[in-house]
């Protein structure tokens, strides 16, 4: 479903580095598919597309033609990966613009801005609403704020029929959020124990907001696990997943400490911010990693097309290439030709974004700047399936290979510990000082 392009890389490496890689290249792929590296406990999204639980499927469906009927807004409360993969997907085949009639999906809960939410609850005042809050724990600060807030808002607003209207994403059996669910009486997901958040756009983490904005988890499953099924299969000709993590390690060690994911189409920037946290959080660690970084073309060729040209060499690009997208406009004639685009009558705007990305491709190899093209036939829900688990696939193979473990993720805590400390969460004290005194 996928197909790897590798014409403008070649200038800048060479075929026998990835055969001399091939050893470790087959050891990475059995820590993944043998689940016996680091972080092996974290490997349940190798299997999900076939293996998954059919009964909360069929109620996740369920649901969100609940949440659809009797709701203008659905919202998501999570951050990071609770709320990354969903949001790519949504805003990638969802319609730019909405009707009227269309559920709304809005987002929350990703950070700690007062006033975004003082905006979001005046918004929704004459809105019917549905919230969906999402996190294994339910202690995660910025969801945790802002249910709290948003569980306020929707209990004046509807009393004891809020329960038909809030749906919990949590652990099967333990937590604050599984607690009070147990409790009220919400209808609950899990968050598998096996997948990490980054992970789980798969689980009922991503696919109950995807399902309710309406677009078809099946065939979001259908195309992952056709995906899954040619990952499997050890070959280092034809297995474009272990071509991109391999060319992107010999890329690092030959220097191109950067990777910048590059997409054509507008619905796709949260697919480039998804895919930033899968590789930034996994790879990240131990002084080591490529730095996942994103650009909009053709937008971002009138800001950071500069640095990319004709910057500091130690960036590579890998290119999100659809052959079709979602719709097609003709560009039409004028008889006086005052912007001189008469050239282009009668082509597709399609056409010429990627005529753009041919020329800025070629444009960027003859700036130094080495390219891998992942090339799909279409913009739709199957091929978007596969390419995420393309992505999760290609992570933990290359994590492997760069000798981290791809599953956890010990930076993040440094920052919660200083945060917890000053604002006065009991059992922090001594540190609070600490920090208190550096300030």
């Amino acid at each position: 479903m996928i197909r790897i392009c590798e014409n403008h890389l070649k200038p800048f490496v060479q075929e026998h580095e990835l055969e001399y890689l091939a050893t470790q290249l087959a050891l990475a792929f059995d820590n993944v598919t043998e689940k016996t590296g680091p972080g092996n406990d974290f490997l349940g999204w190798v299997d999900l597309p076939i293996n998954y639980d059919e009964e909360e499927f069929d109620r996740i469906i369920y649901a969100a033609e609940r949440i659809r009927s009797q709701s203008d807004v659905l919202l998501v409360v999570g951050i990071g990966g609770s709320y990354l993969g969903a949001r790519a997907v949504i805003e990638a085949l969802n319609p730019t613009f909405r009707k009227p009639d269309d559920l709304e999906i809005i987002f929350a809960g990703h950070q700690i801005s007062g006033d975004y939410l003082a905006e979001l609850l005046d918004y929704l005042e004459d809105k019917d609403v549905s919230l969906n809050v999402i996190s294994k724990s339910g202690t995660t600060t910025e969801p945790a704020i802002a249910f709290r807030i948003l569980r306020e808002f929707m209990e004046k607003k509807y009393g004891e029929m809020s329960t038909e209207r809030i749906f919990i994403t949590t652990d099967k059996e333990r937590g604050a959020l599984k607690e009070l669910a147990n409790q009220v009486g919400y209808e609950t997901f899990v968050v598998p124990d096996d997948v990490g958040g980054r992970y789980s756009v798969l689980t009922a983490v991503g696919l109950l907001p995807i399902a309710a904005a309406g677009i078809s988890i099946k065939e979001l499953m259908q195309g992952a696990a056709e995906q899954r099924e040619l990952a499997l299969n050890f070959d280092l000709e034809d297995n474009v997943i272990l071509r991109y993590a391999g060319w992107r390690n010999i890329l690092l060690r030959r220097g191109y400490d950067t990777e910048i994911l590059v997409n054509y189409e507008p619905g796709l920037m949260f697919f480039n911010e998804w895919w930033k946290q899968l590789y930034g959080e996994s790879e990240g660690k131990d002084g080591k990693g490529l730095f996942p970084a994103g650009v909009n073309f053709t937008s971002d060729l009138h800001s950071m097309g500069q640095f990319i040209q004709d910057g500091k060499r130690n960036l590579f690009e890998t290119v999100l290439d659809f052959k079709q997208t979602r719709k097609e406009i003709y560009i039409p004639g004028d008889e006086q030709n005052l912007d001189e685009l008469n050239y282009l009558t009668g082509k597709s705007l399609q056409e010429v974004n990627r005529t753009a990305l041919q020329g800025v491709m070629l444009a960027h190899e003859d700036g130094g700047t080495p390219t891998i093209r992942l090339e799909l036939d279409r913009l739709d829900v199957k091929h978007l399936g596969a390419l995420i688990y393309f992505f999760e696939f290609a992570c933990g193979i290359s994590g492997y290979l760069l000798g981290v473990n791809p599953f956890n993720q010990p930076g993040v805590e440094a920052y919660k510990r200083n945060m917890f400390a000053l604002l006065g969460k009991p059992g922090y004290e001594e540190l609070t000082k600490e920090l208190e005194q550096r300030l």
